[in-house]
């Protein structure tokens, strides 16, 4: 009987863990660097921030309802 499946990759299931820690391990300074930044921040700040990402939040909602207003039914 011959294979029917192949393999994805040489690693197996682990390697695709193993590539999300590594991702992990890059990012976490970026991370950390924007979390350090945020703390420094003054109450105001925070809320301009806050209020600026909830109107960046609603422009995205908008624009979500008017594409699905001008999808024609059945799609």
């Amino acid at each position: 009987m011959a294979r029917s499946q192949r393999r994805l990759s040489r690693t197996g299931a682990g390697g695709a863990r193993a590539g999300r820690a590594r991702g992990v391990r890059r990012v976490w300074p970026y991370v950390l660097m924007a979390w350090e930044r945020w703390q420094s921040l003054s109450p105001d700040e925070k809320e301009r921030y806050k209020k600026q990402a909830r109107g960046y939040m609603d422009r995205g909602k908008k624009a979500l309802e008017t594409q699905r207003r001008r999808r024609p039914p059945g799609r």
